[in-house]
């Protein structure tokens, strides 16, 4: 008995909590004892002062008591009409009671005893009821348009369920209310494949009969548990758990969510099979904030759905912090795109008599605790949220803008080679940026170059080939970076109007390491030749490379051994010295 009675408190607690969501505040009850009293009182005075004959003087006036009759009247019906207006039902009985029983003691004291005066007191009487009557149906009418609102606000339209944004204010309230309790995400597996095969009406019934059955659950409580579902979108759903036993009853909890699955959903004539991933987190043990727990249960739901067990069901552990650093790297790299805090580290490249051939531009990003976030995090943050576009960009035109001041000012014959992402690369806008590049920042066609990946050769090679050509007839050169890691097809080299091949990093460490190595290289390195293409190796940091190097004739070197990236004021150094 003791059980049922606390799910009905906790139950009448939930809906207070989502009821006070949008519901029109309505005054204490102490509010409406002072106002009843009022209108009283200033009845009384009403009563006293109407009969009376005496007169008041004011300085030199001299005034009827009885006039001062119609201003407490007034005041009587004030509190009247502020009850009905603040205090809700109670206010409109009792004031409307209040003046049905005054009424026929003012048309007594009018036929009765021969009052006239209180004559205006039955039209006012009368304008107030009308008055409080209208009042009422405005608030009638407006209690149940916030109503809707309030449903509309809490409830998914499509399931019936409680929506994302009530569940947000559930979990506010247990953490006001200091409540353990375990956020738990779930996602159907598969769902799209339902609506693309089947049409979203059959989805959609899916979702309806996944709801009545995980309503069930959350009706029975089990193993005395209280249980909030909601639907946040899709086919994504909550499931908030609370007064449980002990931590171990919370996975219980969730598996009989997903044993609800195991019986297969007919719809329209189909047998449907449904699994669903469910990720959970307990609040103060494996968060103790509302993001965090929410966030926590997200990603064990994700791991559960990457690793595709059997199980279906994972906890929060930090083992699976990586994820969230990932999506922290994610988030660092948006923020900075949005605030331009990208900038641009110049690495020299030279020929093998160590002179300068110019720089390559570097993407470099600090966060804003001031420490470096390397490019091996960033940029494929960067490449899993869309943002290499923008990136790249921004290297491009903060690095154009010095290097065509520092051309104009020292007059050196340096090139400025900048990376660009095939998918970049394939915009339709890209010829225009380059074009507009060229223009605002005064650098010489022949002295800027554009960098390209081997993994344009399988992307669109016919596109690629056109839009390459045309940066080739602006005057720019081409290079092609990390040649040999890729795809490597010499014969795609006929074909692509490059001018510079750069051999990648892992073959410079590794050719001295054996003769097949620095032959592979020493081939590279002829054949380009032959089909006159100028060599760049990179990653030089040894002398032995440099050497071997020399010796089997490439033509330029990028490394540590010379040069690391440098910024800008070192880079303008370096070319003022050099000039």
């Amino acid at each position: 008995m003791e059980k049922k009675d606390e799910v009905k408190k906790e139950t009448r607690v939930l809906e207070k909590t989502l009821q006070d969501l949008a519901r029109r505040r309505t005054a204490p009850v102490f509010v409406f004892v002072i106002l009843l009293v009022l209108y009283f009182a200033a009845s009384i005075t009403v009563s006293l002062t109407a009969g009376s004959q005496k007169i008041v003087m004011f300085g030199d006036n001299a005034i009827s008591v009885y006039t001062f009759a119609g201003i407490f009247s007034s005041v009587a019906n004030l509190c009247i009409i502020l009850m009905a207006v603040f205090c809700g039902k109670l206010g409109f009985i009792a004031s409307v009671g209040v003046m049905l029983i005054q009424l026929p003691m003012i048309l007594v004291g009018i036929f009765a005893r021969g009052n006239l005066t209180s004559l205006p007191g039955i039209f006012g009487n009368i304008l107030t009821i009308i008055a409080i009557i209208a009042i009422y149906r405005d608030n009638r009418k407006i209690d149940d348009y916030q109503k809707k609102l309030r449903e509309h606000a809490t409830t998914d339209i499509l399931t019936g369920l409680p929506n994302g944004f009530a569940g947000t204010e559930l979990v506010n309230e247990l953490l006001k209310r200091g409540k353990p309790f375990a956020a738990c995400t779930i996602d159907v597996n598969n769902f799209k494949s339902i609506n693309d095969t089947m049409g979203f009406d059959i989805g959609n019934k899916v979702l309806i009969e996944l709801a009545t059955r995980w309503r069930k659950i959350v009706d029975e409580g089990p193993f005395g548990t209280m249980n909030f579902l909601s639907r946040i979108n899709g086919d994504e759903f909550s499931l908030f758990i609370w007064d449980f036993d002990s931590e171990d009853t919370v996975g219980e909890t969730i598996r009989l969510y997903r044993s609800a699955l195991e019986e297969k959903i007919h719809v329209e004539g189909y047998d449907i099979f449904i699994d669903a991933s469910f990720g959970y987190a307990i609040c103060p043990t494996d968060a103790d904030d509302r993001d965090s727990v929410i966030s926590n249960s997200v990603a064990a739901m994700k791991e559960i759905k990457r690793i595709n067990s059997s199980e279906h069901v994972l906890r929060f552990t930090e083992d699976l912090l990586k994820n969230r650093n990932t999506l922290v790297i994610d988030n660092k790299v948006r923020k900075a795109l949005e605030n331009d805090r990208f900038y641009f580290n110049l690495q020299p490249q030279y020929d093998m008599s160590h002179k300068l051939r110019g720089f390559e531009a570097l993407a470099r990003l600090k966060d804003e605790d001031g420490s470096s976030i390397p490019p091996d995090d960033f940029i494929p943050a960067a490449e899993r949220i869309g943002a290499i576009d923008g990136i790249d960009f921004m290297i491009y035109r903060k690095a154009s803008s010095f290097f065509g001041e520092l051309i104009r000012k020292t007059g050196a014959d340096i090139t400025l080679s900048i990376n660009v992402s095939v998918k970049h690369l394939m915009k339709s806008v890209f010829i225009d940026e380059i074009r507009d590049l060229l223009k605002e920042s005064g650098i010489p066609a022949r002295q800027l170059e554009i960098e390209i990946t081997e993994s344009i050769w399988i992307e669109s090679p016919e596109k690629a080939a056109e839009r390459l050509k045309k940066i080739k007839n602006m005057g720019i050169r081409i290079a092609i970076d990390d040649f040999g890691t890729g795809y490597s097809s010499l014969s795609y080299l006929n074909s692509f109007p490059s001018d510079i091949l750069k051999i990648d990093k892992s073959f410079i460490d590794q050719m001295n390491t054996g003769d097949s190595s620095k032959k592979y290289v020493e081939a590279i390195i002829s054949l380009a030749h032959v089909m006159d293409f100028e060599v760049i190796a990179e990653g030089v940091e040894e002398p032995d490379q440099l050497e071997t190097l020399r010796s089997i004739n490439c033509d330029y070197i990028q490394g540590f051994i010379w040069g690391k990236p440098l910024p800008q004021e070192e880079a303008e150094r370096l070319v003022t010295g050099a000039g």
